[in-house]
């Protein structure tokens, strides 16, 4: 039992100080040659295997910082509370609101994902339509599929609306309102757009998108004070001058 013990405190003392750790690393620290050794000891731990790199690194679960998309990175190796490339893909397409193209994914994964692509395409657990000239995948759910579709269609008519010229009027303008205002505003011009004018916007202004709905949200429950926007007693105040005796 103590040997057990001793062995379970290398290879959680190896983990912990490295943060991830591959097989050959995890060998040195068991003294051992033996893989069967190295699982049989990470069964009993709370472990993830890296779903780049061919899935040869490993690490402990509570050490992993998943972010949004269920994604940790460290340093160049990648895990996935979804587990492999192939589901983590699946289950990205299947909860986005427009649908993925592979570029789009490879900039969020950081990681080849054409041929797992590919792969869920035959199996038909999702679908690939070409949008604009550009293929998209989304979810293999057909009512899913078609308000994602729906999405990205109504996105690429928001993005054909605001072009270039456009888009620095509305930054210069929008740069000489207070904090208020801008929500308001962006707001407005999201409400102009309809669809999609909520993410559009935010993008254009570079805003959270939830300022954005809270400024459109405003506007639509008639909860803005037009002729209070900014408070009474606000701005420097005005100095009165003494008269001269």
């Amino acid at each position: 039992m103590k040997n057990k013990d001793l062995s379970f405190e290398k290879i959680s003392i190896c983990l912990n100080d490295n943060k991830i750790a591959s097989m050959d690393q995890l060998k040195n620290a068991l003294k051992t040659t033996s893989r069967m050794t190295v699982f049989r000891k990470l069964e009993k731990l709370d472990y993830i295997s890296s779903c780049s790199h061919s899935g040869k690194y490993y690490a402990l679960k509570k050490t992993a910082r998943f972010n949004k998309h269920g994604i940790w990175r460290h340093e160049s190796v990648m895990f996935s509370k979804h587990g492999t490339l192939k589901n983590t893909l699946k289950v990205m397409i299947d909860v986005s609101v427009e649908g993925f193209t592979a570029t789009e994914l490879k900039e969020i994964l950081k990681v080849k994902v054409e041929d797992s692509l590919y792969i869920l395409t035959k199996e038909k657990a999702i679908k690939r339509k070409k949008i604009s000239g550009i293929f998209v995948y989304f979810s293999g759910k057909t009512k899913t599929e078609k308000k994602q579709e729906l999405t990205r269609t109504d996105c690429l008519r928001v993005n054909s609306i605001i072009n270039d010229d456009l888009k620095a009027e509305l930054i210069i303008f929008f740069s000489t309102l207070d904090e208020k205002q801008r929500r308001l505003y962006a707001g407005y011009e999201s409400l102009k757009i309809g669809r999609g004018g909520d993410k559009m916007i935010a993008e254009t202004l570079n805003l959270d998108r939830k300022t954005v709905a809270k400024g459109r949200q405003e506007l639509l429950g008639g909860k803005v004070d037009f002729d209070n926007i900014r408070k009474p007693g606000g701005g420097r105040k005005s100095i009165k001058k003494n008269s001269s005796k």
